[in-house]
C-alpha cells in the first residue's frame, strides 16, 4: 500500500516519451517521431561518411549502404506514424541533403534529385516509406 502511494507521487506528465526508439508524444501526431529519427538518421551518416564519400567506392554501392544503414535507420518504426505532408517534405529534405553529400553535388548546382538517386540507386524515401507501411 505505501509503495503504491509513493509511486503514485512520484509520477509527473510529460509531452515526448521515448519508447525503443520510437518518440511517442501528446499530440498523436508524427512530428517528434519524424524528427528524433531524423537526428538519428544524421549521426549514423555522419559515422559513414568516410565511405559514402569515398572517390573509391562506386557511387551504387554507397547507395546500397546508404540505404540498408542510413534509410533504414531514419525509418525505423515508421509503421506506425500517422504520416503528414509536413513529416514528408522534412523525411525527403533531409534524405536529399545526404544524397547530394554522396555524390559531391550542392543545391546551387540545380541538379535534380531524380538524377542523383538515379545514380546511386536509390528509391525515393516515401516510396520506400510506403512500402513499409503495407
Amino acid at each position: 500500500m505505501h509503495t503504491c502511494r509513493y509511486w503514485c507521487q512520484c509520477k509527473s506528465v510529460v509531452d515526448k516519451f521515448c519508447y525503443l526508439g520510437d518518440m511517442l508524444s501528446v499530440d498523436r501526431d508524427a512530428d517528434a517521431a519524424v524528427e528524433t529519427r531524423i537526428r538519428i538518421g544524421w549521426k549514423k551518416f555522419r559515422q559513414l561518411v568516410p565511405l559514402l564519400t569515398n572517390n573509391d567506392i562506386s557511387l551504387t554501392v554507397e547507395g546500397r549502404l546508404y540505404s540498408s544503414c542510413g534509410q533504414s535507420t531514419i525509418l525505423h518504426g515508421s509503421e506506425t506514424w500517422p504520416v503528414r505532408k509536413e513529416n514528408e517534405v522534412a523525411l525527403q529534405w533531409a534524405e536529399m541533403r545526404m544524397v547530394r553529400w554522396m555524390c559531391g553535388v550542392k543545391l546551387q548546382d540545380r541538379v535534380p534529385s531524380k538524377g542523383l538517386r538515379d545514380k546511386l540507386g536509390l528509391d525515393d524515401i516515401i516510396s520506400v516509406l510506403q512500402q513499409n507501411r503495407l
